[in-house]
């Protein structure tokens, strides 16, 4: 039987770190759903989706009735996202709070679009905020998403706070505080 060595410097592929999605969300009921779903437009030039509250959902204290519009949100992927973040980050001043980090994920607020590089006012919109989620995944998440004989993963499949930190000041030459 022959002994397998492993190469000095070789990584492990299923160890690999990509960046899945981009999710850009904002909340807003009545008129300003409108604006909102214009901003997210602006800034990608897809379609948003709008959220809505499910069917037998009611928050009596926050006015929430059944299947009320709450907000809309995009998802971007692939080359588009990670231009898209990289104009994101610039309106934070590329720097992230270690508090933002979660596992598999990071999330950060912007408070005025304005502040994002190559976006000019909009009188129809005025003054709004977004918030940006980034979501990450490894080789391998697929055994758990699929419908047929999907199957649970292990939790070092999960990608810890530090490695996106890791990933995040390599990658995009990002600051955590």
């Amino acid at each position: 039987m022959k002994k397998q060595t492993k190469e000095v410097g070789t990584e492990n592929v299923m160890r690999k770190l990509k960046m899945e999605k981009i999710v850009l969300s904002c909340g807003a009921v009545g008129p300003d759903l409108e604006k909102s779903k214009k901003l997210l437009e602006l800034l990608t030039a897809r379609k948003a989706q709008i959220i809505r509250a499910g069917p037998k959902r009611r928050i009596p204290a926050f006015g929430v009735k059944p299947d009320l519009e709450l907000g809309t949100r995009i998802t971007i992927r692939g080359n588009d996202a990670k231009e898209l973040l990289i104009r994101l980050l610039a309106a934070v001043d590329n720097t992230l709070k270690r508090s933002q980090m979660s596992i598999n994920s990071f999330s950060f607020g912007i408070k005025e679009y304005i502040e994002i590089p190559g976006i000019e006012y909009q009188r129809e919109i005025g003054i709004k905020g977004l918030n940006v989620t980034v979501v990450f995944i490894r080789a391998g998440v697929r055994v758990k998403r699929k419908k047929i004989k999907s199957s649970p993963i292990a939790k070092k499949q999960n990608i810890t706070e530090e490695e996106i930190i890791k990933f995040m000041k390599e990658n995009f030459k990002t600051e955590i505080e």
